[in-house]
């Protein structure tokens, strides 16, 4: 975890208060108990120190522990719902963090499962979203994160779907024209969209050959950068092992993508103070 302590809530709201541009609300009324900086710089600052699981988790420890910096902090349900609205701020945010003018970029899948596949068929939250996907594990019911990232680690696009979604049709939402070599497994080797991202973007894709595929001649380099594949495999380790990406506790499609949204940024800003 980061040597964070409750002052340096301050200096994350301050640096999230220049990137943000500032909420209008409409004259009259009542005005907001927290504004929408404020709680973006709460749900960050949370993740980035305490890694908790749940937006209930978050609001019982602000509550107890930083009723000093939130003294006024709506009740839970007020607070769930104005996390629900703060989304595109956090979507903005994130936006700004990607390193998307990265030319070499490593990018694969994972899957987000949202209920164990014998509840599927009584699962309804985000019934006309989730779907049925299979890879290497087995069968998953939920949703896929795609994700390309530099040799630091860090985030440079990202792109949810349905379990169902084949990995290389996701190539178009996650590559631009800085990106020159994209290095990915076997699922992202095959010859139309190759030509397709090429034609494109100008992006020659790396990947190993199928295992009942001739072998195909490498250069040093890409023997290498083959190698260095794990990387982006690590990310999604961390992702889903100490920051807690899959959870099954949200109870809207819009609770999943504010849970999903404030983790990327977490690790994202983590991997950035790395360097």
């Amino acid at each position: 975890m980061l040597s964070l302590h409750t002052h340096h809530i301050v200096d994350v709201y301050f640096w999230v208060d220049e990137l943000l541009p500032q909420k209008t609300y409409p004259k009259g009324g009542r005005p907001p108990i927290i504004t929408y900086n404020e709680l973006v710089t709460l749900l960050i600052w949370n993740t980035l120190v305490l890694h908790q699981k749940t937006l209930k988790d978050v609001h019982t420890f602000t509550t107890l522990y930083l009723n000093k910096e939130f003294p006024r902090l709506p009740k839970y349900n007020a607070f769930l719902e104005q996390c629900h609205r703060v989304l595109p701020q956090m979507i903005l945010l994130l936006g700004e963090l990607l390193q998307d003018e990265e030319s070499l970029r490593f990018v694969d899948s994972t899957m987000l499962p949202v209920c164990s596949n014998h509840r599927a068929d009584n699962y309804k939250v985000a019934k006309t979203l989730a779907s049925f996907g299979k890879n290497h594990q087995g069968w998953h019911h939920g949703f896929k994160l795609h994700a390309t990232t530099n040799i630091k680690g860090q985030l440079c696009s990202v792109w949810f779907s349905g379990a169902h979604f084949y990995d290389a049709q996701a190539l178009p939402y996650l590559v631009n024209e800085h990106v020159k070599t994209l290095v990915g497994d076997t699922l992202y080797g095959a010859s139309v969209m190759r030509k397709k991202i090429h034609d494109l973007f100008g992006t020659v894709i790396i990947s190993p050959p199928w295992p009942k595929q001739k072998s195909k001649v490498a250069t040093p380099l890409q023997t290498y950068l083959l190698s260095e594949r794990s990387r982006i495999e690590s990310v999604f380790g961390i992702l889903k092992e100490q920051l807690h990406l899959v959870t099954s506790f949200p109870r809207s499609a819009v609770g999943y993508f504010v849970h999903y949204v404030r983790i990327l940024l977490g690790y994202q800003i983590m991997a950035l103070l790395r360097g």
